[in-house]
């Protein structure tokens, strides 16, 4: 439930289109829905105008369907993800709750209508990086947002992010994920007044330390105010550009 369904239901109460007793079961699921084996929290999208998600890795297949069904039993309720599944996993959840589009390793449901103008990129520094550039876009296409993915414009050919210089200097936020050593966020910062989110990924050989070396490389960045999430969290690189964004 998001500050505009409470708004609405106070309106409703007003008018006598919904009864007193009738919102307070809907309010009853405030703040939030215990399952026993999880605790799902209606109040998020009041708390910071993001809705809860479901992380699917840990748990079984129904746990994720109960979980996905919780959440869409909210009215008015907003988009609902449930991130690096597995298909027995999907399965489950889309069986149970029919409607989930399936992007890659997202399902989504009720996504919200596009409808935000900013204008936001990914870009990956290497084409082994699109999964966790996938979780990034998705997320932020559920929220509403446009984004635009670029892949495959890493430091070891620099040209390939030249030809798009345009594009990143006029974008309102920009998402970077990389790999092997994580430069690419560094020479992003330093063309464009965006924000820019820095996402390290687990792809590289040997000391690349399965993105630590990333991740280290993005901390220790020479271009000011770079925002680093953590390893192969494209997830978490798209609630800080919904967060910075209006």
């Amino acid at each position: 439930m998001d500050e505009a369904t409470v708004r609405i239901l106070l309106d409703d109460v007003r008018s006598g289109a919904v009864s007193a007793d009738e919102a307070v079961r809907r309010l009853r699921r405030l703040p939030f829905a215990d399952l026993g084996f999880a605790r799902v929290d209606h109040h998020r999208a009041l708390r910071q105008r993001l809705p809860e998600a479901v992380y699917a890795p840990g748990k079984t297949p129904e746990q994720c369907a109960e979980i996905v069904a919780e959440l869409l039993a909210e009215p008015g309720g907003g988009p609902v993800l449930l991130t690096r599944v597995a298909d027995e996993q999907a399965e489950a959840a889309v069986t149970r709750n029919p409607g989930g589009v399936r992007h890659q390793n997202v399902l989504v449901w009720r996504p919200a209508e596009q409808t935000k103008t900013a204008r936001i990129l990914v870009i990956t520094a290497g084409t082994a990086d699109l999964p966790v550039a996938n979780e990034c876009v998705t997320t932020l296409t559920a929220y509403g947002f446009r984004p635009t993915l670029v892949p495959d414009c890493g430091v070891a050919g620099i040209h390939r992010l030249l030809g798009t210089v345009d594009e990143v200097a006029e974008a309102d936020a920009v998402v970077v994920v990389a790999g092997m050593e994580g430069a690419l966020p560094s020479f992003v910062g330093g063309i464009t007044a965006a924000p820019v989110v820095a996402v390290p990924t687990s792809v590289g050989y040997g000391a690349a330390f399965e993105g630590v070396t990333a991740l280290l490389g993005m901390l220790a960045s020479c271009a000011a105010g770079i925002t680093v999430v953590g390893i192969d969290n494209g997830f978490g690189a798209a609630c800080a550009v919904a967060r910075l964004l209006p």
